[in-house]
């Protein structure tokens, strides 16, 4: 249960405690602070670990508020772009097709219908289910490369909702990615899958853990830095 706390200025949400040695603590894509400490920490030792991190938490939320300034509010008419793979194309609203989405001839062509019937919400899961219906065989196809290269062995791989996490990395070896990975490059989408598999073998983010990232990776930090500047404009 994730309870939500406050020291201070300085609110956040206290995570289950973990076999860990050391707090984690997040600045999530929405802003809100997580931290995870280790199990046998008390709440209000939870609580001056915060306080005593409260610089380091003050200078990431401004810079998360200055990344954020680049989220761009999309429009559902034609002309207006969209990612895919890290590439723009522009949107066409066409009036038939057999699909509600397609990509063809550099094109993201959309059902006029949909977005006539259905509005914001309807337009905005066309393109969802284009990336979940597209993008998981693409994810598992990476997820099984970079398993072995890792040393790990993973079970399922799922695109899911995952709110402002890019992906999680299950106890039982399942792997979940958000769907909205399919915006980023190709590089960037390694990167997102080779963190949850390493995961697999650390479930911090300790300096054994960004080891082994760096041996699959060793531009991993570029990469890192990439989707923690552009991140937020992979949205619809």
């Amino acid at each position: 249960m994730m309870q939500l706390r406050r020291v201070r200025d300085i609110e956040y949400q206290l995570l289950p405690g973990a076999d860990r040695q050391t707090t984690d603590i997040v600045i999530e894509r929405n802003g809100m602070i997580t931290v995870r400490p280790p199990k046998k920490m008390t709440p209000e030792q939870v609580d001056e670990t915060v306080l005593s991190k409260r610089m380091w938490i003050y200078r990431n939320l401004v810079e998360w508020r200055d990344l954020n300034a680049t989220r761009v509010a999309r429009e559902w008419v034609s002309g207006e772009s969209f990612l895919y793979l890290g590439s723009h194309y522009r949107l066409q609203l066409v009036v038939e097709q057999d699909e509600p989405l397609k990509l063809k001839d550099g094109r993201f062509c959309l059902l006029r219908s949909v977005v006539e019937s259905g509005g914001r919400e309807a337009a905005h899961q066309a393109f969802e289910d284009f990336y979940r219906e597209k993008g998981l065989p693409r994810i598992k196809k990476r997820a099984a490369y970079f398993a072995p290269k890792v040393g790990v062995a993973m079970n399922s791989v799922q695109l899911k909702e995952l709110g402002y996490r890019w992906g999680a990395c299950l106890t039982n070896g399942d792997l979940h990615f958000h769907w909205k990975c399919l915006m980023a490059p190709l590089t960037i989408i390694d990167y997102i899958i080779v963190h949850e598999l390493c995961h697999l073998r650390h479930r911090n983010h300790s300096d054994a853990f960004w080891n082994e990232v760096d041996k699959v990776l060793p531009d991993y930090r570029e990469r890192k830095d990439w989707l923690k500047v552009r991140g937020a404009e992979l949205d619809l």
